[in-house]
């Protein structure tokens, strides 16, 4: 079992950022080949590539040069020519879930450091001609918007963020259900849309249906969404060390725990195993994407792995409802 990609340093590393970034894009261009790359579908018939549909020739109006000839012939000669889909910039936006539960990690990473590696990676993953990407970063004082900017420098910017360690410990919990609102009203043109997030409520919430889901079923609505859920090992398990004092990272509340009774470890781990299900099924009914990442995994393999079976490239869902 590794901790983090194996060719890449430490992601909180405040020594070599450029180190940081190179590794990141040769393990992307290793494992995500080209997945997200090129042109943003568009929703509507115009310049572009791809054929969209066939239709009777318009003289003034339709393009000689596109006129099909192989339906021409089956028409009885009625000239037909087809029209293109409409190619635009793809347009990014990253929510991070940076509130201080994010800033825990048992292993070689915080959650948050994960958080700024998947945000580069994406960046990473969308670069292209005109591709821009933004983000909104949720602390416990709201979300603190940052405008979309070329890709690779959206990695960039990610990666230096890491640099400015104790900013996820400012404030209280943030509201995960009001972030998602937002960040769904503000920008409402069609591209893609990622969250990365813990899912762990400030108030303790382990059950559906949870508050978020109806805001994330309307962001999937209209965007190609993909939920990126970090955990912790130690949030999952309890080791068995006797006596230990827990502290709520959103609420400072503290609590003893004996870990050395079985009973104690089964239905903590019953508990977290209940959460995580409950937290796919809510993703799932929202028609996103999900995908897990553990910061004692190589998440980058992880992310890859869900990336190739389901490329982030937005074009059905606008039209017939949700990915």
């Amino acid at each position: 079992m590794t901790s983090h990609a194996p060719d890449l340093p430490p992601l909180g590393d405040d020594t070599e950022p450029e180190a940081v970034f190179a590794a990141l894009d040769l393990a992307v261009r290793r494992r995500l080949p080209g997945r997200m790359h090129g042109d943003q579908q568009g929703l509507r018939l115009g310049s572009g590539s791809d054929p969209e549909e066939v239709v009777r020739y318009r003289p003034g109006e339709d393009d000689v040069r596109r006129i099909d000839w192989n339906v021409t012939a089956r028409s009885a000669g009625v000239p037909h020519v087809w029209r293109t889909l409409a190619q635009h910039e793809l347009e990014t936006w990253v929510l991070v879930d940076d509130t201080p539960s994010m800033a825990f990690g048992t292993i070689a990473l915080e959650k948050r450091d994960i958080a700024a590696g998947v945000t580069a990676a994406i960046a990473l993953l969308t670069a292209g001609p005109g591709n821009r990407l933004g983000t909104a970063t949720l602390t416990g004082a709201g979300l603190r918007w940052e405008a979309p900017v070329p890709s690779r420098a959206a990695a960039h910017r990610s990666l230096r963020r890491r640099t400015s360690r104790g900013a996820a410990s400012a404030g209280g919990g943030g509201d995960l259900t009001e972030a998602l609102r937002g960040f769904g009203a503000r920008h409402s043109r069609p591209g893609v849309r990622v969250i990365v997030t813990d899912l762990l409520d400030p108030h303790g919430v382990v059950e559906r249906p949870f508050a978020w889901e109806r805001p994330l079923r309307r962001l999937a609505a209209s965007h190609e969404t993909l939920v990126v859920e970090v955990v912790d090992p130690r949030e999952l398990t309890l080791p068995d060390v006797g006596a230990v004092t827990l502290v709520d990272p959103e609420s400072g509340r503290r609590r003893e725990v004996w870990t050395s009774d079985r009973r104690v470890r089964e239905r903590y781990a019953a508990m977290t195993a209940a959460h995580r299900t409950a937290t796919a099924e809510a993703v799932r009914s929202a028609r996103a994407g999900h995908v897990l990442l553990r910061t004692d995994r190589d998440w980058v393999r992880d992310l890859a792995r869900h990336v190739h079976g389901r490329p982030l490239k937005h074009g059905a869902p606008a039209r017939g409802g949700a990915a």
